[in-house]
């Protein structure tokens, strides 16, 4: 007597595969492919000519050297905040819950704004900072704070379920052998959460190099010093230099799609380490 299969909830295989693979091609893999074909436009000097002039370099160097360094500053913080979040109670935990997700509602111009309104030289905070010769607001220093703000809720939500899931119970028997506190975190509690954390890490990355609104009015935008390459895109497109944009935008999604591939890549390492399947 045979077994009757299962039934499914889903329709099979092949017609969830199929549909799959025509959503993903219409909403992913057809913009990106005209993208790149956008570019066949230009000879191969001018390509070159195009992505690699000083200005564009410079954008470049400031759009992925502050992703990267607001990405690893909300990795450490995003971590102590989710860790606070669930290992603590205390008053208002549910608003400062809330105030999280705050940068996922929030319009990115309205926080560009709300930004350069606290940090410009005669804002809320800056006004004490510039006369000790520290200056935020229309620098690269304030690409880096307003990238950290509107990607900070990326690493919390991230690793926040994995710590609530974590069992205690290991915690409490690595205590009863004799761990320390540092012990229990880095051999018991961070590989376990280690691959939430760099997810975080790439959604928060991935998120900064795309910014736009919220940079644009706290970085001044001088050229060669405070402005991003998604502005040098814009920049273009008004010129009506559709290959040229076009050309610099390949350049960050190659680079782009090669740091996240990187970080994955680092995630299942780090799940076959652990003995769970990639």
């Amino acid at each position: 007597m045979t077994k009757k299969s299962a039934k499914k909830v889903l329709p099979g295989f092949g017609l969830t595969l199929g549909y799959t693979l025509f959503y993903l091609s219409i909403i992913v893999l057809i913009p990106l492919s005209a993208l790149l074909f956008k570019t066949f436009s230009l000879s191969w000097e001018q390509f070159v000519t195009a992505v690699t002039s000083p200005r564009v370099m410079a954008s470049y160097r400031l759009t992925f050297g502050a992703s990267l360094f607001a990405a690893l500053v909300n990795l450490v913080f995003g971590l102590l905040l989710a860790w606070v979040l669930v290992r603590y109670k205390f008053p208002g935990k549910k608003i400062v819950d809330a105030l999280v997700d705050l940068p996922f509602a929030l319009p990115t111009a309205v926080a560009g704004i709300s930004l350069t309104a606290i940090l410009a030289g005669n804002g809320w905070i800056g006004q004490y900072l510039e006369p000790l010769g520290i200056k935020l607001a229309f620098t690269p220093a304030g690409v880096v704070i307003a990238l950290i703000f509107i990607g900070l809720p990326f690493v919390v939500r991230t690793v926040q379920p994995v710590l609530e899931d974590a069992e205690k119970e290991l915690e409490e028997a690595a205590t009863s052998l004799g761990a320390t506190r540092l012990q229990i975190f880095t051999k018991v509690i961070l590989p376990h959460i280690t691959p939430a954390l760099l997810t975080g890490f790439a959604m928060a990355f991935a998120r900064a190099i795309g910014e736009y609104g919220s940079v644009i009015f706290i970085a001044g935008n001088m050229p060669m010093i405070s402005e991003i390459t998604p502005l040098i895109i814009i920049g273009k497109l008004e010129q009506y230099d559709y290959a040229g944009a076009t050309a610099v935008a390949v350049v960050m999604l190659v680079i782009s799609f090669a740091l996240l591939l990187v970080i994955n890549g680092l995630q299942a390492w780090q799940r076959r380490n652990a003995g769970a399947p990639a």
